[in-house]
């Protein structure tokens, strides 16, 4: 019995014994704590390629803040601001007589940022011949040149541009003016030369046959409708739906992001004549390749300046559009 009482008398000096010894941890440590945050405090070391550049004390502040200037759009056309290198922040202890910094930071992070414009390049062809600051002045032009029936519309398109340098942009009217080519006259067999109509038949010496030969709705016919002139006939089909050449002739044309006809494709059958087909999904040919009529060129689809799944075809005579009603559906 002695010998119970005496190891729980032990065991309580040394459960005292360990009490005092954590208390006195603590004091210590609050004591330590207190002196150090007298002469210390808590901060963000900052460096930039291993350079040290100097302190923060909000580090996430710092980052959104440079974060804000490369995300920056502002009216000189600045989409964004690269910086290769970003800084680095490290939680340090430091005197209290060293003062943070952070606006000297930033203008050193923010120096290295290289500015990337953003505008709109007009092309006719693959050539970019004349430059503008927004997307409505680019579809603008298009629209013009369409409403105008430039020769040359098919060739006309725009493109979002990112670059270092800011081009200088050139007037809308000056663009159009510049770009725009009168329609070329065709003979109409009464011995003078005129514009194409809708009712112009011109006998055109090869037959062809329906590019899109069943399941299909005609939706816009040749001629004039609200907001232009419809260079083409609208025929009405699945996505996917085959469309297939009107006749024997050579590919001359394949573009994959024209802005008003989308994925297109043109044909010459000689002398002259050529068929457009335009909207499509997807394109079986390639420019200089030889098709046989009937052969599976392309799929419609809803491409380019499109309101749903269709293809708009048209017919040529020496760059002047025909209605296809006069010799198709």
């Amino acid at each position: 019995m002695f010998k119970i009482l005496r190891n729980i008398k032990n065991i309580f000096v040394h459960i005292r014994s360990s009490l005092k010894f954590i208390f006195l941890v603590i004091v210590a440590g609050i004591l330590i704590t207190s002196i150090l945050s007298y002469f210390y405090k808590l901060t963000y070391s900052v460096t930039l390629d291993g350079e040290f550049i100097g302190y923060t004390n909000n580090k996430a502040q710092m980052q959104e803040k440079i974060n804000e200037f490369m995300e920056q759009n502002d009216s000189q056309n600045i989409a964004f601001i690269e910086i290769d290198s970003l800084p680095k922040y490290s939680l340090c202890l430091v005197k209290k007589e060293n003062q943070t910094n952070d606006e000297e930071i930033f203008a050193k992070v923010t120096g290295l940022g290289t500015a990337y414009y953003e505008y709109y390049a007009i092309s006719e062809g693959t050539e970019k011949k004349y430059y503008v600051a927004t997307k409505d002045q680019a579809e603008e032009i298009i629209t013009e040149l369409t409403n105008k029936k430039s020769s040359n519309i098919n060739k006309i398109s725009y493109e979002k541009v990112f670059g270092t340098d800011l081009q200088e942009f050139s007037p809308t009217e000056a663009v159009i003016t510049n770009l725009y080519e009168k329609p070329i006259k065709t003979y109409s067999g009464s011995g003078s030369y005129t514009i194409a109509s809708s009712t112009t038949k011109i006998d055109l010496g090869i037959t062809l046959i329906k590019p899109v030969s069943s399941g299909y709705t005609i939706t816009s016919r040749y001629g004039s409708r609200s907001g232009g002139t419809h260079t083409g006939l609208d025929i009405a089909a699945p996505t996917g739906t085959t469309i297939t050449a009107a006749a024997d002739g050579t590919v001359t044309y394949v573009n994959y992001s024209n802005v008003s006809y989308g994925n297109c494709i043109k044909i010459s059958h000689g002398n002259g004549i050529e068929t457009l087909y335009a909207h499509c999904s997807e394109l079986y040919v390639s420019v200089g390749e030889t098709v046989t009529q009937g052969q599976a060129i392309a799929t419609v689809g809803s491409t380019g300046n499109s309101t749903g799944s269709h293809l708009h075809l048209e017919i040529r005579v020496n760059g002047t559009t025909l209605n296809p009603q006069n010799y198709l559906y």
